[in-house]
């Protein structure tokens, strides 16, 4: 029997775990799909928006495949803690693969960015996700400004949660307190703020397109800012998706340009979508975020941007950044901190140029945070091939018996799938004590007391 280690239960994680089972080479296949958190699925759990239920139902197949009886998942088990390293991992395993994804958010490197109400776009989205590492819950809500900066799907996610009204985000699993937080909310206007212009955006026009379709909120496109984008005026060497981007802010720009002529009409929320800005600094008052200094920027003529030296300040009480993500180095393996990823050769780990005998990459950590969750699947088969290739060899090697077993010795207590279930049991009824679905359990304790419920101890 081949036994497999896939550390990371986020779409990259299970999809390997997949391509691992579903092949009739190495018939005699068992694979444990580890996570630090005792909940599965990554990211399409703690980083989806909970208004995007279609994208949040992509649970129910990745649950498929962690049901399947050759898989089994462990989880509250993190790697590089109690003595579990990538070479003890190695001595319970034929072979790893690291599936851990990008947990850094980049920074802006401006003046003032540690000021109270300056945050990252992932501790915003870990809050309202229920994450259990979330550490803030005071967000700054009470002032009527906000600024986002970024133009990618994360920056329209937390635009979108910053406008939309209780009542809407009362269906999903929102966890109560950031319900309630919301609901009081008073911010009324946020400015969404990129660099360059929207041709260059990340974000999909589905997404974009969800800022329009929200009630009593109005989207606010400067069209002089558009122009000062080349491909504005003749968008037809660009990809679709940036074309259709385009059309979108189009069409709010001669909106709002209409609205600007016969009076506006009254809104109770406003998002204004803003190109060509950089940030410079951001500014406080009395040691808390009170605006953010912008230079405009133009097009260089190289793809790139350069300052103009006209400055403007935009008032706001929070300011996130969503400009990207970075990964993080793992104690015990190699990594590239140019690239923020693990040095690979079609997914087989290279320690000083040469692969490493049982250990794999996929996701993120092995081609940086690019793509979409889709993009996770050919990836993981790419790592699959590799390690299936290598099989022969790896099955030589002697491992564990036992490796949940030798886990437990080294202090770890592995949240099996039973424990989950007894967590998901916990929400709902959680949810069901507040008159809601099932609502998110946001704290370790919470959540390994309810995994403990489901399942034997030792």
């Amino acid at each position: 029997m081949l036994r497999v280690a896939v550390v990371g239960s986020g779409p990259s994680g299970v999809y390997t775990a997949q391509a691992l089972v579903g092949q009739n080479a190495v018939p005699d296949i068992r694979v444990d799909v580890l996570d630090r958190l005792p909940c599965p699925y990554g990211l399409v759990r703690y980083g989806v928006a909970p208004d995007h239920e279609k994208i949040k139902s992509l649970q129910g197949s990745l649950r498929a495949v962690l049901e399947d009886e050759r898989i089994a998942f462990l989880g509250d088990v993190e790697v590089g803690a109690r003595g579990l390293t990538p070479a003890r991992l190695l001595e319970l395993y034929h072979a790893v693969v690291y599936c851990v994804g990008a947990s850094r958010d980049r920074r802006l490197g401006v003046p003032g960015e540690e000021l109270r109400g300056s945050f990252s776009a992932t501790e915003f989205v870990s809050w309202y996700s229920a994450h259990p590492d979330a550490v803030h819950d005071d967000f700054g809500l009470d002032r009527p400004g906000a600024v986002v900066v970024g133009a990618g799907n994360v920056a329209v996610d937390v635009t979108r949660l910053l406008v939309r009204r209780a009542q809407e985000l009362e269906p999903t699993d929102i966890p109560q307190s950031a319900l309630v937080a919301l609901g009081a909310s008073g911010v009324r206007e946020v400015h969404m703020v990129a660099r360059r212009g929207p041709a260059q955006a990340k974000f999909t026009t589905k997404e974009l397109r969800e800022l329009g379709a929200l009630p009593d909120t109005r989207v606010l496109v400067d069209p002089a800012e558009l122009a000062l984008d080349p491909a504005y005026a003749d968008p037809s060497g660009l990809p679709a998706v940036s074309r259709r981007n385009l059309e979108v802010v189009r069409g709010w720009a001669e909106a709002a340009d209409a609205a600007g002529a016969v009076g506006a009409t009254p809104s109770a929320r406003t998002v204004r979508l803003r190109f060509f800005l950089r940030p410079v600094e951001i500014l406080g008052e009395d040691g808390r975020v009170a605006a953010v200094r912008f230079e405009h920027t133009a097009p260089d003529g190289a793809g790139g941007v350069r300052g103009t030296g006209r400055y403007e300040e935009i008032p706001a009480g929070l300011v996130l950044r969503a400009v990207g993500y970075q990964g993080a180095p793992l104690p015990g393996l190699p990594f590239d901190p140019a690239r923020g990823t693990v040095p690979h050769a079609a997914g087989r780990v290279l320690r000083d140029g040469t692969p490493s005998p049982g250990e794999y990459v996929a996701g993120w950590i092995k081609r940086g945070p690019t793509g979409v969750i889709g993009t996770n699947r050919p990836c993981a088969k790419e790592t699959a091939a590799s390690l299936l290739a290598d099989a022969p060899v790896l099955a030589r090697r002697t491992v564990a018996p036992d490796p949940v077993a030798a886990l437990r010795a080294l202090g770890h207590e592995p949240v099996l799938w039973t424990g989950w279930q007894a967590i998901e049991e916990a929400e709902a009824a959680l949810g069901g004590t507040l008159g809601r679905g099932p609502v998110k359990i946001p704290d370790w304790a919470g959540l390994r007391g309810a995994a403990r419920r489901g399942q034997p101890i030792g």
